[in-house]
């Protein structure tokens, strides 16, 4: 349960939340990301008050808005890895050769363009977590949100996946927000929140900012 949490987040910033389990790293991510609803308060992401859309709008919201990637990479055993980042554009109006277009951009963004063909069972777990985050690029969405995303790598692959995000955020300016436990992932972000027991703790200097105009997502909670 999040107790009165105010956070701002800038566009293409790359920020981590850390804390103990429990402490409602994933409830903040869920609240920012659409998948749930706070209990009070009010959740903005670039103008559209998410607390306000009913069940529908949100989905749709999410779909146009908001790329996931997971600690388990969630990806279809029997396709591709080509196919599996095509198929969140199959319920859009692209055509076959813009969908393939779109692909081929999001495996080249995370170095997998020589693997396009080969299914999951035949790719490390550090390639199937690239496929995951090209999957989640490649409806070009306005916000990528990461829940553990190195929780289930050895740390060479952690490395590579914390580069390839990295990456993203600097060279293709996509904002980013990551929940991890990691310490060592967490380096790579441009800023750092800790909670604990549903409270931000006390930042440190230069670790939090204040909503402000032209900021991407402002989220207040009273749980």
């Amino acid at each position: 349960m999040l107790q009165r949490v105010s956070v701002s987040i800038d566009q293409r910033e790359f920020l981590a939340l850390m804390g103990p389990s429990g402490s409602g790293k994933t409830t903040l991510l869920n609240l920012i990301a659409g998948l749930d609803r706070p209990t009070g308060g009010q959740i903005v992401v670039n103008g559209s008050r998410l607390d306000r859309l009913s069940g529908d709008e949100l989905a749709v919201w999410r779909a146009r808005n908001i790329g996931f990637v997971f600690q388990f990479y969630n990806l279809l055993p029997n396709l591709t890895a080509q196919r599996n980042v095509e198929v969140p554009l199959l319920l859009t109006k692209l055509s076959r050769a813009e969908r393939r277009q779109r692909t081929r951009v999001a495996l080249q963004a995370v170095g997998l363009t020589d693997r396009a063909g080969y299914r999951p069972s035949e790719l490390s777990g550090g390639q199937q977590q690239r496929v995951a985050i090209a999957r989640a690029l490649v409806s070009d969405p306005l916000l990528l949100v990461c829940d553990e995303p190195t929780g289930d790598l050895d740390r060479e692959s952690a490395k590579g996946i914390m580069e390839v995000m990295q990456m993203l955020n600097r060279s293709h300016g996509k904002t980013i927000l990551m929940v991890t436990h990691d310490p060592l992932a967490a380096v790579y972000a441009s800023r750092v929140l800790h909670l604990d027991k549903g409270s931000l703790l006390e930042p440190k200097a230069n670790d939090y900012r204040s909503a402000r105009a032209g900021s991407l997502q402002v989220v207040s909670s009273s749980d």
